[in-house]
C-alpha cells in the first residue's frame, strides 16, 4: 500500500517536491514562533517540538525527519502502527502516543508508542506496564491532567487532585517510566490560566519525582501560553502539516 497515492492521483495532494516545501515553510514559522516564546519568557533553555501527524501520510513523516523533526504524535494505535511500518528508519523517530488508549489495545499501544502522553486512570497503568514488558521495553509516560473545570464527560485526563496518587502507580511500574504531565487547554477557556494551573501540578510531580520533568502542553493555537508557562514541549499539526487529509 502506497501511503496518499490515491490522493495523489486525483489532485487532491501536491506532489512530493511541492508538499516538501510546503512543510518546510510551515516548520520553520512554527520554529520561530517558539524561539520568538522563549524570549518573551525570559527563557533561555530549549523546547522539544512534537509534530502530531495523526490522519497524514506516512510520506509527511519522511519528510519530516529529513528536516530534523525527531519526534511524531499520532492518536490512533492501528493507523499508528500501520504508518510506522512505512517509514524507513523509524525507530530513529520518537512515536508519542497522545489519544485515549483503550486498556484493550493498551499492550499494541507499548508496542510501538516510546512516550504515552494520555494515562489518566489507573487500570490504564498497568495494562501499558503489561504490554511494554511482554514486547521488551520500557515506556516513557506523561500522567495527563483535565484542566476542564467542571470535568466534562468524554474529556481525557485525571483530576487534578488525583495527578499524585497516578504519577505514583507508573513510577512503580517496571515496564514504565514517568516523565512528567501533559494537557490540553479547555476550550472554550484561558490557556494561560489553565497553563498556568498545569504549571503548579508540575512542579508537585517533580518535587516527589525529581526526573519527571517533562510539561507537554501548547498547541497550534496556544503554543505561545504554554511556554510562558514552563511547557518544556510543544505538540503541533496543523499549523506544520496545514489540513488534515485522510490516510489512504
Amino acid at each position: 500500500m502506497t501511503v496518499g497515492a490515491d490522493a495523489r492521483d486525483n489532485g487532491t495532494m501536491p506532489d512530493l517536491a511541492e508538499r516538501r516545501e510546503q512543510i518546510a515553510v510551515g516548520l520553520a514559522g512554527v520554529r520561530a514562533r517558539i524561539d520568538r516564546a522563549l524570549e518573551a519568557a525570559g527563557r533561555d533553555d530549549g523546547i522539544d517540538l512534537v509534530v502530531v501527524t495523526k490522519t497524514f501520510p506516512a510520506t509527511d513523516v519522511v519528510i519530516l525527519a529529513e528536516l530534523g523533526v525527531t519526534d511524531v504524535a499520532e492518536n490512533r494505535d492501528q493507523e499508528a502502527r500501520n504508518k510506522r511500518a512505512q517509514v524507513p528508519g523509524a525507530r530513529e523517530l520518537r512515536w508519542h502516543m497522545i489519544g485515549q488508549v483503550q486498556r484493550k489495545k493498551a499492550s499494541t499501544v507499548a508496542g510501538w508508542a516510546d512516550v504515552v502522553e494520555s494515562v489518566d486512570r489507573p487500570e490504564l497503568v498497568a495494562a501499558l506496564g503489561r504490554g511494554a514488558l511482554a514486547a521488551d521495553r520500557v515506556v516513557d509516560v506523561l500522567v495527563q491532567v483535565c484542566l476542564d473545570i467542571p470535568m466534562l464527560p468524554g474529556r481525557g485526563g485525571v483530576a487534578p487532585q488525583d495527578v499524585l496518587d497516578l504519577a505514583a502507580a507508573v513510577a512503580a511500574d517496571p515496564g514504565l517510566t514517568l516523565r512528567g504531565v501533559m494537557a490540553v487547554a479547555p476550550y472554550p477557556g484561558d490557556p494561560d490560566e489553565a497553563f498556568g494551573r498545569l504549571e503548579g501540578i508540575a512542579a508537585s510531580v517533580r518535587k516527589r519525582w525529581p526526573t519527571a520533568d517533562r510539561i507537554s502542553a501548547g498547541m497550534s493555537g496556544d503554543l505561545e501560553q504554554a511556554v510562558a508557562h514552563g511547557a518544556t514541549q510543544v505538540r503541533v499539526g496543523g499549523a506544520i502539516l496545514g489540513h488534515r487529509v485522510p490516510v489512504q
